[in-house]
């Protein structure tokens, strides 16, 4: 019998056995992605959501992170996911050219509190949601995709490690991974439209939800076309199958210092190292001349954004932001910097390029050259790596150092020693306390703050 590819990732998340370097990998991006959605907890994006969740969801079980509010697992898993994602700080893999975290993270949690969820599988269960959305993604050619957009893939991720959660058969699975894919938010704007700072931006939340729904649906006999990755035109057979399981792919995730689209951060990296390197003050810069590869100049690159995301797909003006300011005002991007004056004008005087090899590189590596140019001199830097990548990459210390700086003033510091507490925890198989600090109200200044006694609780 020839089975088809999604019956052999079926078969092959049904009977993993996920080694403990996985499993840390997975609670390392836990950590960076409660800093994402505490980020992104108060942004426009995220109280809309939370706002339509009850009507549009339901009331259930899953708590919406730091609200003291419950929705059924695929509302909890939309309004989660939409505040992870809203100020693109969360995680992501070269291989897949997107986010995975966003999506697996909160498709997983959202079966806190159920007998088949305790730390250690909550742990496997996204290593296998990463392991499957990344293959998924990494074997189509994404240099001739219309769009990279995460909703493209992500819900199939959501659906496989949700589905070996609730323990499913790989019949069961197949079909979920087979729904998730054939009903994914079609982003079809994405290639063509001038607006990129919306709200939609890479359908994150709706492909996640639609990943849990794809499992209700599969659980109870629906069925998808199974043969949905078999299309030689679309997928790479040996890219999606071969060496599965033999290394986790998580363990290569990268990490976002920036909270802005990824093909930005090394020429920001290279701009940070030159100011620093030979002290030049932004009132010097004449121009800033940028190479980087083809996709980056398919961004909006507004020199002036109106809005918190059309910023995040903006080179210039980051730029901007990391002349003027520095690299903590990236950390995240906030409204008071759209009208930035000195940024913007900075923004202004860049020019960007198409470097050949560079765009070869792509979607493998993201690199970038700057040059600034001052009346004096210029000044050059290339950045084939930026922060982050699993070549250059953030340790524990340095994830720890970025939920610190975006924790600050935005929750109480016991909390956030809370959470840090109940991260430690989690490396230890136990979720426990991460679900207490997820399903209590955090934060600061709101009279329905979590209270003492329960912080005792978690510490």
């Amino acid at each position: 019998m020839t089975y088809t590819s999604a019956e052999l990732l079926a078969e092959w998340v049904s009977a993993s056995k996920v080694p403990e370097e996985a499993r840390i990998s997975a609670a390392k991006c836990v950590f960076d992605l409660m800093t994402a959605a505490i980020a992104g907890y108060e942004t426009p994006n995220a109280v809309a959501v939370r706002q339509i969740a009850s009507a549009t969801w339901g009331h259930g079980p899953a708590a919406m992170w730091f609200s003291g509010e419950r929705s059924t697992a695929a509302g909890a898993t939309f309004v989660n996911a939409a505040a992870a994602c809203s100020l693109d700080l969360d995680d992501g893999h070269r291989a897949a050219s997107g986010h995975p975290g966003a999506a697996i993270i909160p498709g997983v949690l959202s079966l806190l509190g159920s007998p088949s969820l305790d730390g250690q599988r909550a742990l496997a269960a996204i290593a296998i949601g990463y392991e499957i959305g990344i293959r998924i993604s990494g074997s189509r050619d994404l240099r001739s995709v219309p769009t990279v957009n995460s909703g493209l893939w992500s819900g199939q991720a959501v659906a496989a490690a949700v589905g070996w959660l609730r323990g499913l058969s790989r019949e069961q699975i197949a079909h979920a991974i087979s729904i998730a894919g054939t009903t994914a938010p079609s982003q079809s704007a994405t290639p063509y439209t001038r607006f990129r700072g919306n709200s939609v931006k890479e359908g994150i939340p709706w492909g996640a939800a639609n990943g849990i729904l794809a499992v209700d649906l599969a659980k109870q006999g629906f069925t998808g076309p199974i043969d949905i990755l078999d299309s030689s035109e679309r997928y790479d057979r040996g890219r999606l199958l071969d060496g599965i399981g033999t290394s986790w792919l998580i363990n290569s995730t990268y990490f976002k210092p920036y909270s802005c689209c990824r093909w930005l951060h090394a020429p920001i990296d290279a701009l940070l190292t030159l100011m620093k390197d030979h002290g030049i003050h932004p009132e010097a810069i004449i121009n800033i001349d940028v190479e980087t590869f083809g996709r980056s100049l398919t961004l909006s690159n507004e020199v002036a954004p109106a809005t918190l995301e059309g910023a995040q797909y903006s080179l210039p003006f980051c730029l901007g932001v990391a002349a003027t300011s520095g690299a903590p005002a990236l950390l995240p991007v906030t409204n008071e910097l759209l009208t930035d004056q000195a940024a913007i004008e900075i923004a202004g005087r860049v020019r960007m390029t198409v470097n050949p090899e560079f765009d070869r590189m792509f979607p493998a590596a993201v690199p970038g050259r700057v040059r600034i140019i001052t009346a004096s001199a210029t000044f050059e830097q290339t950045v084939l790596a930026p922060k982050g990548e699993p070549t250059n990459p953030m340790s524990w210390d340095d994830v720890g150092s970025k939920f610190q700086a975006i924790a600050a003033g935005r929750i109480d510091p016991r909390l956030t020693a809370g959470i840090r507490t109940a991260i430690g925890a989690l490396r230890g198989g136990d979720v426990a306390p991460l679900q207490s600090m997820l399903e209590a109200k955090l934060f600061a200044g709101r009279n329905d703050a979590l209270p003492i006694e329960r912080l005792k609780m978690v510490q």
